[in-house]
């Protein structure tokens, strides 16, 4: 994969609808007798667009959902639905690589999650659906490197925190226009939040989503925003869950106020929860849902240049603490067991030049405390010490690690010290906690660094803080990762100004970051 972009991809970028019309009115791969056995389904059931995800050296998940009427439960007959899909070398579609069958079931919200196999390494394809006689937008992306690849670049995009409410999604007009390989979603696809008559653009139904058919709501009617639509429909995502796609502040099955939620209708919520992220994310079968269970920590493979170790911080976490001796209380975790030995393991025997590791939440030390004594967020790796410490020491015996981190809204980007205890211990690796897409809305600067900045003496590990809204690019190479802050000036309006505020490279086999 590489950074740059081609005329082919950029003339692609700006044709997408002549394509999609060209495409639309040569309806190449269905017979006409088949078309016209098909049964008739209300128009407009691609209005959620396209998207892919989870891509391999020889394949790629590629997702769509059956929505006429999305914001109401999605409006289908309840009935299994025949989807055509195609998957080619070229965007006219002349040069079909795969085509195939998926059944878009009443059971998954009719969403279509196809597996495609049998593709070349480190090529941009295209993909379509097509459902009686209505056809989708087309969508394009991109396979990983070969396993034993281990020169040129990745691009890869990190993003998080997008509340409807706070603003509009703008900045992934620029991510677009940038051409990532692979965008890095790290959590908070959506938020739980009631709706607020205040709010820049106001959350649908009446309150918190608590039922299956509420989530898909809030998920279809975020789906809407145009600028995240067309970035899915333009390069596949990797993306994980943090809390706001369940509830606030969870932990396993917890709530952040077991006094108001009992423990079975809990239960009930993260089951409907995790069911409708499972229908609008474009993720492998390995991610059906049990119940109130999801598989997400994976590993994906950038020939040898990356290794992406995909955590979930969510749902093998101990209960908060809510007290600084709870926080170093050394039976707390926030990986489990079995997720710690997995990641451990896959970083030790990595091939990989550089070790990524996707984490929802802050792994840096943030002391909120003034001068002495230490004040943490609970929420945050702050609250598990334990195995936040005994982690961070292995890397010591990890190839060039670096965390990729979401949920403060804001850009923080950090040293990871072997001991936070001693602002002197050795750096062991680089993190970079990505701004929100939208969450906080157009935050006050000068307030903002007013109480932040003097809290800097107390970190010197930091080594940018922010508060704009935006996203991370990185481009990766043998040698270094260079790193831009990408910003917008708004998100209250549909339209903004981008703008690059920071660039900061991590160097082969020197942990830490620096600005450039």
């Amino acid at each position: 994969m590489t950074g740059a972009v081609s005329p082919d991809r950029r003339r692609f970028l700006a044709g997408g609808a002549a394509v999609l019309g060209a495409a639309a009115s040569a309806q190449l791969w269905l017979p006409g007798t088949a078309r016209a056995a098909e049964a008739t389904l209300p128009d407009g059931v691609f209005g959620l667009g396209v998207a892919s995800g989870d891509p391999l050296p020889d394949g790629v998940v590629i997702w769509t959902r059956l929505a006429p009427d999305p914001l109401n439960g999605g409006g289908m007959p309840d009935t299994t639905v025949p989807v055509q899909w195609e998957v080619a070398e070229d965007e006219r579609f002349r040069k079909v690589a795969r085509r195939g069958t998926a059944h878009a079931r009443s059971t998954y919200g009719h969403s279509v999650h196809v597996d495609v196999r049998g593709l070349r390494a480190g090529r941009t394809y295209w993909y379509r659906f097509r459902a009686a006689g209505q056809l989708s937008r087309t969508g394009r992306t991109r396979t990983a490197p070969a396993p034993s690849s281990s020169g040129g670049s990745l691009r890869v995009a990190l993003a998080s925190c997008q509340n409807w409410q706070h603003g509009y999604f703008t900045p992934y007009a620029d991510m677009l226009a940038q051409d990532p390989d692979v965008v890095l979603f790290v959590g908070d696809y959506i938020y739980e939040s009631t709706p607020s008559a205040t709010a820049v653009r106001r959350h649908e139904g009446t309150g918190e989503p608590y039922s299956l058919t509420q989530y898909r709501n809030r998920y279809a009617q975020y789906r809407s925003d145009p600028d995240l639509a067309e970035m899915h429909a333009n390069a596949p995502f990797v993306v994980s869950f943090d809390d706001h796609e369940v509830d606030n502040d969870f932990a396993g099955d917890i709530p952040q106020d077991p006094d108001k939620q009992p423990h079975d209708a809990f239960v009930a919520r993260l089951t409907a929860a995790y069911q409708a992220y499972y229908e609008h994310m474009p993720v492998r079968a390995t991610a059906v849902p049990n119940g109130p269970h999801i598989r997400m920590y994976r590993r994906l493979e950038f020939g040898r240049l990356a290794r992406l170790n995909v955590l979930d911080t969510r749902q093998f976490r101990s209960d908060q603490a809510t007290s600084q001796a709870g926080a170093q209380d050394p039976s707390l975790t926030m990986l489990g067991a079995q997720q710690k030995k997995w990641l451990l393991d896959g970083l030790r025997r990595s091939p990989a030049q550089w070790n990524l590791i996707a984490s929802q939440i802050m792994m840096a030390e943030t002391d909120l405390q003034i001068g002495e004594g230490k004040l943490w967020y609970y929420d945050a790796w702050d609250g598990y010490q334990a195995e936040r410490n005994a982690l961070l020491r292995d890397f010591r015996d990890v190839r060039n690690p670096v965390v990729l981190s979401g949920d403060r809204h804001l850009t923080m980007i950090s040293d990871l010290k072997q001991d936070y205890e001693k602002p002197d211990s050795a750096t062991v690796g680089a993190e970079f906690v990505g701004t929100s897409i939208s969450s906080n809305g157009d935050q006050d600067q000068t307030a903002f660094h007013k109480e932040w900045d003097p809290r800097m003496a107390d970190n010197p590990h930091w080594k940018l803080l922010d508060a704009h809204r935006g996203y991370h690019l990185f481009d990766i190479r043998r040698d270094r990762v260079d790193a831009r802050v990408r910003v917008v000036d708004t998100v209250l309006k549909p339209q903004s100004t981008p703008s690059t505020l920071a660039r900061l490279r991590v160097d082969a086999g020197r942990p830490g970051v620096r600005l450039v």
